[in-house]
């Protein structure tokens, strides 16, 4: 049996407690729209399930995406409509901070500018907006992993994404000191060879290097098409290295922190313990990996060339 959200929710008060310690590791939750008036089981709003166990609650604000015309199926982000009003309303619900996920692939002809260009300027009034009405913007550009692209392919798409979505936050005049950046590690595609966390670590901080102003506080890192162990070692790499890091080098991650938890719960209270010890430990690796001194390194499982 798979656990739902809904399982989640009603043993969260059961997580959150004994996360106190880790709070540091996990500081915040970003909540779908479904979830932000939810309450849990015992009559308490989720919000307060999140902000007792010393986690932050954010909102997800996007909703979906269009096709965009004259490309190759590629995409923009919908979410901004009406956005302030909705921001003023989730700040009021107890949300702190908000996201919106724009991604775009690589492929013969793609990224195009004009996905480029039009994403990034979407995520720029997204963050504005949210800084109106009193939310962090977590904005978060992706390069989706899905493909057969090299790293260098990559590490281009990455810094061209990123320098436009720097641009067009300028050009809004939002506070960049005032965001937060959630993206994509810099890897080869899905369907091509892996390589070794510290190769990801030098491709990954030199296009951030190249891209992200000095004053974003914080870099979160995505783990998509990653397995859990993946990029936990490549997050450590980072932090491992003697280079110009002028951010901190976090992660948010989903399946990485996740994926030993839900198959150890499966949904069973009975299983509650064990759950909860698999997602610490998850806690404690990525937490670790933030400041470089992450010790388990199973490269060969992880089939690595």
């Amino acid at each position: 049996m798979l656990p739902t959200l809904a399982h989640l929710a009603r043993v969260c008060w059961l997580w959150m407690r004994p996360l106190e310690p880790l709070v540091s590791a996990l500081p915040a939750s970003v909540l779908p729209m479904s979830r932000r008036t939810g309450v849990h089981s015992d009559g308490k709003p989720f919000v307060d399930v999140l902000r007792e166990g010393g986690v932050l609650p954010g909102i997800k604000v996007g909703r979906g995406t269009n096709e965009l015309s004259g490309t190759n199926k590629e995409t923009t982000i919908q979410g901004n409509d009406d956005l302030g009003k909705r921001c003023a309303k989730y700040y009021e619900a107890g949300a702190r901070f908000a996201k919106l996920h724009a991604i775009l692939k690589i492929g013969p002809n793609e990224p195009s500018q004009l996905a480029i260009d039009l994403n990034a300027q979407l995520l720029a009034r997204f963050s504005i907006i949210c800084q109106e009405n009193g939310l962090v913007p977590l904005l978060e550009p992706e390069i989706f992993v899905g493909g057969s692209h090299d790293i260098d392919s990559c590490a281009y798409a990455t810094e061209v994404f990123l320098a436009a979505c720097y641009k067009a936050l300028i050009d809004h005049h939002v506070i960049l000191e005032g965001t937060l950046l959630k993206t994509n590690m810099v890897t080869p595609g899905s369907g091509s060879k892996k390589v070794t966390p510290e190769v990801i670590a030098q491709y990954t901080v030199r296009a951030l290097q190249r891209t992200v102003p000095t004053a974003v506080p914080a870099i979160l890192f995505l783990s998509g098409g990653q397995s859990e162990e993946e990029p936990t070692l490549n997050l450590n790499a980072m932090n491992k290295l003697n280079t110009k890091k002028p951010w901190s080098l976090s992660f948010a991650f989903g399946r990485a922190l996740q994926a030993s938890m839900l198959k150890a719960w499966a949904g069973k209270e009975e299983k509650v313990d064990t759950a909860r010890a698999a997602f610490h430990a998850r806690c404690k690796a990525n937490s670790e990996a933030t400041m470089g001194i992450y010790k388990d390194n199973p490269l060969q499982e992880n089939g690595y060339h």
